[in-house]
């Protein structure tokens, strides 16, 4: 493992079923970037529950983290789910398997 990745090893992510979760706007990572594999998704629309935007559309990439491939090329898997509970039960059997 290079130093790198023992850095991001040791970082404090918050978590969902033992894998690192990261999210910033309508992106989200889900995975080690460290491993062979990572989950990507995008939410492309969301709906109004009271006072919320509750995700109603994601779209789910699963990524080689090999960097020589372009994004792309990286994509293994890719599916859409009506919300971000699905996504993350898809991504995390994904993950798991």
């Amino acid at each position: 493992m290079s130093e790198k990745a023992a850095a991001t090893k040791d970082k404090k992510f918050f978590t969902y079923k033992g894998y690192p979760l990261v999210r910033k706007g309508d992106e989200i990572y889900y995975g080690n970037m460290y491993d062979s594999h990572v989950i990507y998704m995008q939410i492309t629309e969301k709906t109004k529950v009271g006072d919320l935007d509750v995700a109603s559309k994601v779209h789910i990439y699963k990524m080689a983290t090999d960097e020589k491939l372009s994004p792309i090329e990286a994509i293994v898997k890719q599916s859409e789910k009506n919300s971000l509970y699905e996504a993350l039960d898809v991504a995390y059997a994904w993950l798991s398997r």
